[in-house]
C-alpha cells in the first residue's frame, strides 16, 4: 500500500512537470544528447562514472528554467543549450561534493557516487565537471555565461562555509538564514534564469528581472524543502526530522525560536545540540515549532515569494513560456517532495 501511494505521488509529480515542460519538450530532448556528449571523456573509468550520474538525473529544473526564460525573452539558440549544459555541470558537481562533505551514501533513493567509488573519486569527478564547464565556456566564447556561473560557484561555496560556521554554535538569525539559502540554493536558480535571458541577447534590464525572478523562486524552493522536515509526509505518514538530526536550523525552527521565551529557547537548543540523537528529541522540537507558529510563518513567507514571482511574470505578454513559468512557481510551492 505504501509503495503504491509513493508510486502514485511520483507519477503525479512527473505529470505536473511534463505539463510545465511542454513548451520546451523538444529542446529538452535535444539537450539530453548535447549534455551526454559534453560529459564524454577518453578515460574509460570517467565514462563509466559519468554514465552512472546521467542515468540518475533528477527533475532537470535548472535546464528547464533556462529554456523557459530564454523562450520568454526571445528565441532559443545554441547559446541557450550551452547555458543549460553549464548549469547542469555545475549543479551535478555541487551535489557530488555535497555528498562527500555530508558523508551521504544515498542520493534520490540510489547509492551516491562516493558510496560506490569512495570520496577521492567523487571529489575528482566534481572537479572534472567544474573544469568541463570552464572549457565549454571558453571554447564557445560564452564569456557572459561564464561570468554568471563562476560568480555562482563562489556564492555556493561561501554559503556552505557560512552555514558550517553558524551551525557549530546553533545561533543562526533569520537574516543569516536567508543569506545562506540565497547563496547555497537560490543563487543557482537565479543564475539559470539570468543565463536563459542572456543567451537570447536580452537587455540588461530584462536579464536583471529574470535574475530576481530566479532568486525569488530559488528562495521559495529551499523554504519548501525546509518545511518538509516539520510536515507529515503523505508517503510515510511521519515527519522527516532530517534537519534536526543534522543540527540544521531552518526557517520554521528559527521563527519559533524568535517567538519563544529565553528559557524555552535554551531547552530546545540544548536538545538539538546533544551528541547522541535521542528518539524523543525530534517530537519535542516538532511540537515546539508547531506551538510557536514556525510553519505558519514560513508559509506566509512562501506566499509572499509566490506573489513577487507572479508580479514579475505579469510584466510579460501572454505566451506558452509565461504560462509554464506560472505553473513552475506553483509546482515549487505545492510539491509533495
Amino acid at each position: 500500500m505504501l509503495f503504491q501511494l509513493s508510486s502514485y505521488l511520483g507519477k503525479k509529480i512527473m505529470d505536473t512537470l511534463s505539463r510545465i515542460k511542454e513548451p520546451v519538450s523538444n529542446e529538452l530532448k535535444r539537450f539530453d544528447k548535447v549534455f551526454s556528449s559534453a560529459m564524454k571523456s577518453e578515460i574509460t573509468l570517467l565514462n563509466v562514472i559519468t554514465n552512472f550520474v546521467l542515468r540518475r538525473k533528477g527533475k532537470q529544473i535548472r535546464p528547464l528554467l533556462i529554456f523557459l526564460t530564454a523562450k520568454l525573452n526571445g528565441t532559443i539558440n545554441e547559446s541557450t543549450y550551452t547555458a543549460a549544459s553549464l548549469a547542469e555541470l555545475l549543479h551535478t558537481a555541487t551535489l557530488i561534493h555535497d555528498d562527500v562533505v555530508d558523508e551521504a551514501y544515498e542520493r534520490r533513493g540510489f547509492l551516491s557516487l562516493n558510496a560506490i567509488w569512495k570520496s577521492k573519486i567523487a571529489v575528482l569527478l566534481g572537479d572534472y565537471l567544474l573544469s568541463k564547464s570552464l572549457i565549454i565556456s571558453v571554447e564557445r566564447k560564452e564569456h557572459e555565461l561564464l561570468e554568471i556561473f563562476t560568480s555562482t560557484v563562489k556564492e555556493i561555496i561561501e554559503g556552505e562555509i557560512f552555514q558550517i560556521q553558524k551551525s557549530r554554535k546553533l545561533n543562526i538569525r533569520e537574516d543569516e538564514y536567508f543569506d545562506i539559502i540565497k547563496k547555497k540554493t537560490a543563487s543557482l536558480l537565479s543564475a539559470c534564469a539570468a543565463a536563459g535571458a542572456t543567451s537570447v541577447k536580452s537587455s540588461k534590464e530584462e536579464v536583471e528581472l529574470m535574475k530576481t525572478f530566479g532568486l525569488l523562486l530559488g528562495t521559495a524552493f529551499q523554504i519548501k524543502d525546509d518545511l518538509f522536515d516539520y510536515e507529515i509526509s503523505s508517503v510515510t505518514g511521519k515527519p522527516r526530522g532530517n534537519d534536526i538530526q543534522e543540527k540544521k536550523l531552518t526557517l520554521p525552527l528559527i521563527a519559533a525560536l524568535q517567538k519563544a521565551g529565553n528559557s524555552e529557547k535554551r531547552k530546545i537548543i540544548f536538545l538539538i545540540n546533544q551528541k547522541s540523537y535521542k528518539k524523543d528529541t525530534y517530537n519535542k522540537v516538532f511540537h515546539f515549532v508547531h506551538e510557536y507558529g514556525g510553519l505558519d510563518y514560513s508559509r506566509s513567507i512562501l506566499s509572499d515569494l509566490k506573489n513577487k514571482c507572479e508580479n514579475i511574470l505579469i510584466k510579460y505578454p501572454v505566451s506558452e513560456a509565461r504560462e509554464a513559468l506560472f505553473r513552475l512557481i506553483n509546482y515549487v510551492i505545492e510539491r509533495d517532495k
